[in-house]
This record gives structure tokens, C-alpha cells and sequence, in this order.
């Protein structure tokens, strides 16, 4: 009876560490444009996940290639661009906007509420981690913490807003007033994890709350996590 106890107890620990692996949020990458009169559905979409679906982690990537055509969108820039032009190459081998990307690995029209809803659904059922993500800002910099696993993965930190209202003057989207949500300031690698438990302390990124992520070579988000703030000291 003691070992049977003993290895139900064992069990339940690896259960429990195997459930403490897969539970983060499911990354939704939404490349967008305040020049594109076909985002603003989609736009609306993600701020829905945001206020709406915890267990979702949106982001709104703003492209620059709109700007030319009347109206320069302030939260454009060029690595929004490189970023979705790593996932043409994986998925249409074109960039477009409204594009959606769940979790690295499937892509969907942004403004297709069901498409859209129904692959973010899946993916929240399926949702795997190689590694558990643990990251605390304190002041200027970010300490992150990434548990034991099977892979490799660019570890990435992301600096985004939480909403944003914006009256747009020119372009397709002239006269209309935008909110949007989650909107994506900076992003940058920095480090890389190998399957080894590891910490890394970053210097901070713009943007009013912060991500990690694991990102695999085929752009497969294995890993992330929310950055918590560090409780002031007294």
C-alpha cells in the first residue's frame, strides 16, 4: 500500500508539472493598419480577446506599408513588416492585412470572425509549452525565468498598449475615429533557450505592459508569458 502511494503521488506530481508546462496564454498576432479600411473589423475583434479571453495573449502588429497611401499610422513600424514577412514565408508567401496568427502556426483573414474564433478555440484546447515562462519587471530591466524542456527557441520580449483611440485625417479610413487594442511598440530578441533551465535579465522595451515568448525556428510559439510588475518596497 506504502508503494502504491508513493507512485500515485509521483504521478500526480508529473501531472501536475505537465499541466504547469501547458498553461500559457494562446499568442494571437493580428498585422493591421489604420490606412486599411478592411482592419478596423478586425481590429475590434482583438480588443474583444483582450477583454474578454484571459487565457488569450492578442498583439496587433501595425505594418508600414499602408503609410504611402494617404495616412501614416503612428504605431507602424518596420519590424511589424519583417515579422510578418517571416510568417509569408511559411503560410501565402504574400503579406496582406488583416492577417491573423495563432500561435505561430496557423493563419487566418482577421476580419473572418469565425475562421478566426474557430482556430483561436482549437488552439486554447491544444495548447502545449515545452518549458514554463516566468517573467518580473523591476524598474528598468526584466528578469525571466524559463524552466527545463524538449527544444529550441529565440526567446522573445514584446512591449505593447493597451488601447489606444486615434481620429485618422486621411486615407481609407478618413473621418473615422479608431480604437484599438494590445498595440505592439517593440519587440526584441534576447537570448536563446536550448532546452536547459535558464534566466535572463533584459533591459525593458517600450510599450505599457510586456510578453515573453518562445519562438521556434519554424516560428512555432513554444512558450509565453505576461510580465508582472515587482511589488513596490516600502
Amino acid at each position: 500500500m506504502a508503494r502504491s502511494l508513493t507512485v500515485l503521488c509521483a504521478a500526480a506530481a508529473l501531472a501536475s508539472q505537465a499541466f504547469a508546462g501547458a498553461s500559457r496564454p494562446v499568442v494571437v498576432e493580428l498585422f493591421t493598419s489604420q490606412g486599411c479600411s478592411s482592419c478596423p473589423p478586425a481590429d475590434r475583434f482583438l480588443s474583444e480577446l483582450s477583454d474578454t479571453r484571459p487565457e488569450v495573449l492578442p498583439l496587433a502588429f501595425h505594418v508600414t506599408y499602408w503609410n504611402q497611401l494617404g495616412w501614416k499610422d503612428p504605431f507602424s513600424f518596420s519590424d511589424a513588416d519583417a515579422r510578418q514577412a517571416r510568417y509569408a514565408q511559411l503560410f501565402r508567401d504574400f503579406e496582406y492585412t488583416p492577417e491573423m496568427v495563432i500561435d505561430g502556426k496557423v493563419e487566418v483573414v482577421g476580419s473572418n470572425h469565425v475562421a478566426a474564433s474557430s482556430a483561436i478555440d482549437q488552439a486554447t484546447r491544444n495548447v502545449e509549452s515545452a518549458a514554463t515562462v516566468n517573467a518580473r519587471r523591476e524598474g528598468e530591466h526584466v528578469l525571466v525565468t524559463i524552466g527545463a524542456g524538449n527544444g529550441r527557441a529565440r526567446v522573445v520580449l514584446v512591449g505593447y498598449d493597451t488601447r489606444r483611440v486615434t481620429p485618422v485625417g486621411r486615407g481609407e479610413n478618413a473621418g473615422r475615429t479608431l480604437t484599438e487594442s494590445n498595440i505592439v511598440r517593440e519587440y526584441t530578441p534576447i537570448g536563446q533557450w536550448t532546452g536547459a533551465a535558464q534566466t535572463l535579465n533584459a533591459a525593458s522595451v517600450t510599450g505599457e505592459h510586456l510578453a515573453v515568448l518562445l519562438e521556434a525556428g519554424d516560428g512555432a510559439i513554444l512558450g509565453a508569458a505576461r510580465v508582472v510588475d515587482a511589488p513596490d518596497k516600502q
